[in-house]
């Protein structure tokens, strides 16, 4: 495509930046809108994926037929096969009425089908044979019923990860994925973050009828220096949120740090950083709970290292009494030799499993048993989180 086409669909869309993986990006939706290959869109969370089946759907042949956004770890999985392909009456408890489901209601449109990671099992072989033969049977009915639907999907896990671990199907990968489109984090388009910084804060300054904010260099410098482990979804949130704010329109980088979130918190799973050489980047909710695994390892290791020297050596302490120095001995005897032996001995038995397993406890308590609400703290989808509640029987 020509760079003028893809200048008009970015303000179409309202896409802003020229990083060149982004615009590659917009080039290959263009190219393979006029078809109906299965697109698959992958990249971080917030980095916008969802415009690009908009993109493709509306440069194809099907711009005039239906187009329908499934988010598929919002919905539970119980209910996930008669949201896509429709029910019969009774078919359960409380389907009192025939229903139509995504597939037949988009019947030669577009589906985009977000966190397409999240399907059960038994819902992507449904989803296969879609794919395959345009097929589907309704939740209840023995009748095969036929559909001409453009499937584009997208997803923020490594599917070929998935796949190697058995929880997503490899022929369904390699039918989803004839067209790879990656969309770029915001930390790899360092020149569009001042772009869209201007973009957010020109927006938000019109909708409120405010002055907009501006950055003086050293706020510029802080904002470039920053990992964006939210990416464009993240800096909205912020310029908004310092444009609603701050009553000086004219940003310091001390008033920018104080919007910017703690980057050393622990919260869990939020992406982590640490500065100096020991600085790591967490990028998964995998990762950062062996990293909480490995530091209370460590702590453990260093008590046992204490306790150690305490057995071994005598400990010498200074005292004043009525003015006479005095250096009594703290003998071996007086310290109970069976806990010592205990702590050094002790096991690490900390687990993976039993630390997510406390968060998840602790997330459910903390919002009275609300699923959502725990899922959103935690940062992971609610398919996520009603899959781990029925692994540690948290019921």
């Amino acid at each position: 495509m020509t760079n003028n086409t893809i200048q008009q669909v970015k303000q179409r869309f309202s896409i802003i930046g020229n990083n060149p993986e982004l615009l590659r990006a917009i080039d290959v939706a263009l190219q393979v809108a006029p078809t109906d290959l299965s697109v698959i869109i992958s990249g971080e969370s917030g980095v916008g994926k969802e415009v690009f089946p908009q993109i493709i759907h509306q440069f194809s042949p099907r711009k005039h037929a239906q187009y329908i956004a499934v988010n598929c770890g919002a919905i539970p999985e119980g209910t996930i096969d008669s949201e896509l392909f429709g029910h019969e009456k009774g078919s359960f408890t409380d389907a009192k009425e025939p229903r139509k489901g995504y597939f037949e209601v988009a019947d030669s449109g577009t589906i985009f089908l977000d966190e397409v990671g999240e399907l059960p099992l038994p819902t992507q072989t449904r989803l296969l044979r879609v794919l395959e033969s345009g097929e589907f049977m309704k939740v209840g009915s023995s009748m095969v019923q036929k559909t001409n639907v453009r499937i584009v999907a997208a997803t923020n896990v490594n599917l070929v990860e998935a796949v190697s671990q058995h929880k997503f199907r490899e022929d369904l990968y390699y039918r989803l994925c004839t067209v790879p489109v990656r969309i770029p984090p915001l930390r790899e388009r360092q020149e569009d973050v001042l772009l869209l910084f201007r973009r957010f804060a020109n927006d938000c300054a019109e909708k409120y009828r405010m002055p907009a904010i501006e950055l003086d260099d050293e706020a510029r410098q802080l904002l470039l220096s920053y990992r964006w482990p939210g990416n464009v979804r993240e800096l909205k949130n912020i310029v908004e949120r310092i444009s609603v704010i701050e009553e000086n329109r004219n940003i310091t980088a001390n008033v920018l740090q104080m919007h910017l979130p703690n980057i050393s918190m622990e919260k869990f799973p939020a992406l982590l950083r640490r500065h100096a050489d020991d600085e790591k980047i967490f990028s998964s909710e995998r990762e950062i709970l062996y990293q909480v695994l490995f530091d209370l390892k460590n702590d453990v290791n260093e008590l046992k290292k204490l306790v150690h020297d305490i057995m071994n050596d005598n400990v010498k302490m200074e005292t004043i009494d009525h003015g006479i120095y005095t250096k009594p001995t703290v003998h071996q005897s007086n310290i109970h030799h069976s806990s010592i032996l205990d702590a050094e001995t002790v096991e690490e038995t900390f687990s993976l499993e039993d630390v997510e397993k406390d968060m998840i406890r602790k997330a459910l308590d903390r919002h009275g048993g609300r699923r959502k609400n725990a899922a959103a703290d935690l940062q992971i989808s609610e398919r996520t989180l009603y899959r781990k509640i029925k692994e540690f029987e948290l019921e």
